[in-house]
């Protein structure tokens, strides 16, 4: 399941570009891919949640992997109509079935063994994320970017019928993909209804249990909307970081051959810190330890992309992904700890929040819009604008890294009785 997320997830920073070249879009514009995507988590996050104590996490597993199939299908009138918003529809309701999916997952991997080490077994769940979306990126990145500057040189001189033929051709070229995968999740789709998996359910917290002060809502547990905004700006910094970086190496004059492979320099970081919480957690380190290392690298990276350029600068941005990685693992249990029979509905919570990818990356890209046109009009180049705009707008990144460290060092701990 994990790896199924991160394959569709992680086209979008291949899609970003793509659609900004097929639909002629600004940067803001084009970052509404992940908006599409990511709000999806809002709308469906409590409908989800009800559905889930309707039929269990294994068939709402089943009902995610369909639904994200039929988004697959949008995928094709979209590309010949060349129309962004059936784009994004398609992106939207693959979305849907993503949120049901993560909403069933997430927990599931959670409350399948102890508390202590949920962040271990999201950690390995996390490794089959991320080695889906350097494979989708290769695949997608060559299906979609290769050939991609040679387009945009031709758009310049070209009429207006060419042009509208040139950008038919290239839009068409999603259509083959997004049939296989549909084909592929609905297969999986299918097979989950016969996998083996148990039925789970959450512990009660000591509290209920010793039949002491039980809470009756949601709102008696204030580490709860820590943790949702702690999630709600991590999905944030962690989509600008695997989103932006292709387009910001070509903001930097990188040649999309090259650029196309620079997302996966963060997923492969991340995977290796995955790694690295499997062998460390929570044996060697606690897994709120772990968040507040990563949350400190988090702020070093950043300042590090704003002080440099060129590669390096790059290089800052894929090396967020060491200080992502072990964020959604360790915030997962540390939120849904002692809720109990309110797991379900923290679980809905936490997936809501996952519309900080719809929401930061988009202002992100306000920020170079705004920042480019003020360089512009200053005198400064096009592209040197585009490059110096790209890097200063990262700085959003230092208070969704500020707010993950708080709650790593007290914030999870806020109502909770000590143990």
């Amino acid at each position: 399941m994990f790896a199924i997320f991160g394959f569709v997830t992680w086209i979008n920073g291949t899609l970003i570009p793509f659609m900004k070249t097929v639909n002629e879009l600004t940067e803001a514009q084009s970052y509404l891919v992940a908006s599409a995507s990511y709000i999806s988590f809002v709308v469906m996050a409590l409908p989800a949640s009800y559905l889930l104590n309707k039929i269990g996490y294994k068939k709402g597993m089943s009902v995610g992997l369909l639904i994200m199939a039929l988004g697959a299908l949008v995928f094709i009138p979209a590309a010949h109509a060349r129309t962004y918003w059936i784009f994004l529809l398609a992106i939207f309701i693959q979305g849907i079935g993503m949120t049901i999916l993560q909403t069933a997952a997430n927990p599931y991997i959670t409350i399948l063994g102890p508390i202590e080490s949920g962040a271990k077994r999201i950690a390995i769940m996390g490794i089959s994320n991320k080695a889906a979306g350097i494979i989708a990126n290769i695949i997608f990145g060559a299906l979609l970017l290769t050939g991609i500057d040679d387009v945009k040189e031709r758009l310049l001189t070209a009429t207006e019928s060419e042009k509208g033929a040139l950008l038919d051709t290239m839009a068409d070229s999603v259509v083959t993909p997004y049939i296989v995968m549909a084909l592929a999740l609905f297969v999986f789709g299918l097979l989950i209804r016969k996998a083996p998996l148990p039925e789970v359910e959450a512990e009660e917290s000591k509290e209920a249990t010793k039949k002491v002060t039980v809470k009756t809502h949601i709102f008696q547990f204030p580490h709860l909307w820590f943790g949702v905004l702690t999630l709600f700006v991590y999905v944030g910094a962690e989509v600008i970081a695997g989103d932006s970086i292709i387009a910001y190496g070509l903001s930097l004059g990188f040649p999309a051959e090259y650029a196309k492979y620079f997302t996966p320099f963060t997923l492969t970081a991340m995977i290796s810190m995955y790694a690295l919480g499997v062998f460390l957690i929570p044996k060697y380190i606690k897994q709120e330890k772990a968040l507040i290392i990563s949350a400190a690298l988090g702020v070093v990276f950043s300042i590090g992309i704003l002080l440099t350029t060129g590669i390096t600068s790059v290089l800052f941005v894929a090396a967020l992904g060491i200080a992502n990685a072990l964020v959604w693992p360790a915030v997962w249990p540390l939120t849904l700890d002692g809720l109990g029979k309110f797991t379900k509905t923290g679980s809905a919570l936490l997936i809501m929040a996952i519309a900080g990818g719809a929401i930061i990356p988009p202002l992100y890209g306000k920020f170079v819009d705004a920042s480019k046109h003020g360089l512009i009009t200053s005198g400064v180049l096009e592209s040197e604008a585009l490059a110096r705009a790209s890097t200063s707008s990262y700085w959003i990144l230092l208070p969704c890294y500020t707010i993950i460290l708080l709650f790593a060092l007290w914030g999870h701990r806020i109502g909770k009785k000590k143990k």
